[in-house]
């Protein structure tokens, strides 16, 4: 089953390129003769400001996961390009068919690329959208090439590793320990009986940003309820190894691949700093990757000392439900970038470019349409869109099972207890 899903993969890759795709040569590493081809894909109507979209990772393809994304940006007119990250899918190979080698896979060459990418496209400049990972990127190139930037959209943007992790433990314990929010004591309450049972602090630590970032408070209060009873142990279990499987192992191919590229995310993004021995801290699902990877040297940028150059119009996209890029740091990026904005989509996990990608390229045709100053205030429309993205698969996913869970707790409540024995 997974070689054909692999196989369609490839085809998929291997059409859209065919189509709409260009090649970039380039070194495998600094100083190397070895080139290989990196691929990036361009579609929609010329005339106005070319987009560059950055999707997160490390080890997102941008070509198979974001065809109906590319489809409704060039109905709103947008002329989008988007990179096939070294490393990852159809820019994985060099040009003697072997994997690119682990010391040329860096933040900086794949900063490089992006420019690379944009000389080879004739574009002058560009609106720059990054996601997640992807954001780091876009701040990036602003801060190497900003001549080249027309605009700039940080979708659940990064900042700093040690800030970051030290605002998504804050921001977490805040909801779910000390009641920051009052609207959710009763997923509080539920964390705390979870505990008190037995269940072990790293699944819940997993298990909470997962189930609340894809399905909300309710479902996550079910699902730890359900847990503390003794049932739903596969879905739980599944939730609970879902987040290593994001960074570690080849994932799928042409669709996310993670295993050559995680040496950015270890050694640059301190994916593998190790947790602080309190509940719900953002590092626990990495603790058995981490043994696997390179230890964290030290990251390239410090933008927080940088962005304030940025001298283009800025939205920064900061999703209510995210706890792995919390509000706190999407605000503070909009208090050091002058023009920036901040676009908060209430009921939002990670991701708008894979969770909700109309209000994406909402986001998007508003700035290209030189009118990001008049995002602010349109939150409840922007909101209102139809969530559309792969991250969808997982919402729904996650909320059938924790409602078949309880319907299936119900009717074994009704039975006579000789039955349900």
């Amino acid at each position: 089953m997974a070689s054909l899903q692999a196989a369609l993969l490839k085809r998929s890759a291997r059409k859209n390129a065919e189509r709409d795709g260009h090649v970039v040569l380039r070194p495998v590493g600094d100083g190397a003769d070895t080139q290989f081809p990196l691929t990036y894909i361009r579609i929609g109507p010329s005339g106005g400001v070319p987009v560059l979209i950055v999707p997160g990772g490390p080890g997102l393809a941008s070509v198979v996961p974001y065809q109906r994304l590319r489809r409704r940006a060039e109905r709103d007119g947008l002329d989008v390009l988007m990179v096939e990250h070294r490393g990852v899918g159809l820019s994985r190979l060099d040009e003697h068919g072997n994997d690119l080698p682990s010391e040329g896979i860096t933040i900086d060459n794949a900063v490089d690329d992006l420019e690379a990418v944009l000389d080879h496209a004739g574009v002058e400049r560009a609106i720059v959208y990054g996601s997640s990972y992807g954001t780091y990127l876009a701040q990036g190139l602003g801060v190497r090439y900003p001549d080249r930037v027309a605009g700039m959209i940080l979708d659940s943007p990064m900042l700093s590793v040690a800030e970051d992790i030290e605002a998504a433990r804050a921001y977490r314990r805040g909801l779910f320990l000390e009641g920051t929010d009052r609207d959710l004591e009763p997923v509080s309450e539920a964390v705390r009986t979870a505990l008190a049972r037995g269940v072990p602090a790293e699944e819940i630590s997993v298990v909470v940003q997962i189930a609340y970032e894809y399905a909300g408070p309710e479902i996550l209060r079910q699902l730890l309820t359900q847990r503390s009873n003794g049932r739903s142990r596969r879905i739980w279990n599944k939730v609970a190894t879902a987040g290593s499987a994001e960074i570690d192992g080849r994932g799928a191919p042409f669709y996310y691949e993670p295993d050559l590229v995680s040496r950015i995310a270890f050694r640059e993004l301190g994916y593998g700093l190790p947790p602080d021995g309190e509940l719900l801290d953002p590092q626990a699902m990495f603790v058995a990757a981490a043994a696997r990877h390179p230890h964290f040297v030290a990251e390239p940028f410090d933008f927080p000392s940088q962005i304030s150059s940025f001298s283009w119009p800025t939205a920064v996209i900061s999703g209510g439900r995210d706890l792995r890029t919390p509000r706190p740091t999407a605000e503070k990026i909009v208090d050091l970038v002058p023009n920036a904005v901040l676009v908060p989509i209430a009921d939002m996990g990670h991701s708008a470019l894979d969770s909700h990608q109309l209000a994406a390229v909402y986001v998007t045709k508003m700035m290209a349409d030189n009118k990001s100053g008049s995002l602010v205030g349109m939150e409840r429309y922007i909101a209102g869109l139809p969530h559309r993205g792969a991250a969808n698969l997982m919402r729904r996913a996650i909320t059938g099972a924790v409602l078949l869970g309880r319907s299936t707790a119900a009717v074994a409540s009704r039975l006579p207890s000789r039955a349900r024995s």
